[in-house]
């Protein structure tokens, strides 16, 4: 089970050599086969509760959203839709967590709250450092504002009910904010840098990786 780990770090890697050589269609390839990696590490993992099998299918979702986002390069003429449909996957992924920890939270409007402001706060930050239409900034808000919601349920759960699972589940939301952070601000910066989408890679396949191994410990919630 563990040697997925080091599979779906070489592949990333490997992945990010690809795409840096714009080998766009070996690099679909490869990126598929990392998520895949993390997918079944997730599997692998599971008891099989229902929490487990949310966690699961948010993986699985994750996994054809990265494969989308990818072939984006691929099929340039359609790549604007591909890229929203490919974040709408992403943010099904997300809800899908947010569903499977959402119901541990003992302060859940409270979570609500604090994630509007927050999310409202950075977004007002990633808007003055980014240049993209309307449709990609709607999606933007409601993405975002999904995964920060994510993460103060996530924290919430792990200041009220601190356990392994809460633990490495909310190490691996963080992971996943950032890089997402990253990855619109190379996306639509007024500059993308390779060493920006070596970190937006980097933290988001360890922010999965985190995600599916959490679920090893889910007994102890």
């Amino acid at each position: 089970m563990y040697l997925l780990i080091p599979c779906c770090l070489c592949l990333a890697g490997l992945f990010l050599w690809q795409e840096k050589t714009e080998n766009y269609r070996m690099a679909v390839a490869l990126k598929g086969l990392a998520s895949i990696c993390f997918v079944l590490l997730g599997v692998c993992c599971s008891p099989g509760t229902h929490i487990a099998r949310l966690i699961v299918t948010g993986l699985i979702l994750g996994c054809i959203a990265d494969v989308l986002l990818n072939l984006r390069m691929v099929f340039k003429e359609q790549g604007q839709k591909i890229f929203l449909f490919g974040i709408l996957v992403f943010l099904s992924g997300h809800i899908l967590y947010l569903a499977a920890v959402f119901p541990l939270a003992k302060h859940p409007v409270l979570c609500v709250v604090i994630g509007i402001l927050l999310t409202a706060l950075l977004m007002i930050w990633i808007f003055q450092r980014i240049t993209a239409k309307k449709a990609f900034k709607i999606f933007g808000v409601i993405y975002i504002g999904a995964i920060v919601l994510l993460n103060c349920v996530a924290v919430s759960n792990l200041i009220t009910s601190p356990s392994t699972f809460t633990a490495v589940f909310v190490a691996g939301a963080l992971l996943f904010l950032i890089s997402d952070i990253v990855l619109i601000l190379n996306t639509f910066g007024t500059e993308s840098r390779f060493r920006l989408r070596i970190t937006n890679i980097s933290l988001y396949y360890i922010g999965q990786i985190l995600i599916a191994l959490s679920l090893l410990f889910l007994g102890t919630v």
